[in-house]
């Protein structure tokens, strides 16, 4: 009786933690490059404003300082594109290069296509929000 509840409790646990984990969804970046070559990246998106809690102060006050000007427009951008869920916002075209940023579901999908490289990104805009009041809290020096 007591090993399952032991095991009731950690299968609770591990579902609450999985739960949290991916309820901003997933950071994924895909790049594949024309001489075979992969990398595929795929991270719970709550994981990048927790990580911003252990980069080190100094460090990152140096890269908030330096983005400073930026972090209104970042801001504003991660608030107002939510509004956009289906959209297409850049497409830039340029010989066999191309550069596509639409929202699609509550994510911003980044394409960009090259010769010998495609890279896709898809960041969910929830992820987006955390970040930019995390990094204005630490421009402001709360």
């Amino acid at each position: 009786m007591l090993l399952a509840k032991l095991a009731l409790g950690f299968c609770g646990t591990m579902v609450l933690a999985g739960t949290y984990t991916f309820h901003e969804g997933i950071l994924r970046v895909d790049e594949d490059h024309g001489d075979g070559r992969h990398v595929h990246v795929w991270v719970p998106a709550a994981i990048v404003p927790m990580a911003l809690h252990v980069v080190p102060r100094h460090r990152l006050e140096r890269a908030t300082a330096k983005a400073r000007p930026w972090l209104p427009m970042f801001r504003a951008l991660a608030k107002e594109v939510e509004k956009y869920p289906e959209a297409d916002l850049v497409e830039v075209r340029d010989g066999n290069e191309r550069v596509h940023i639409r929202t699609h579901s509550g994510k911003l999908l980044i394409d960009v296509i090259e010769p010998d490289a495609n890279i896709h990104v898809v960041c969910p805009l929830v992820m987006m929000q955390d970040v930019s009041e995390q990094l204005a809290k630490s421009a402001s020096g709360v």
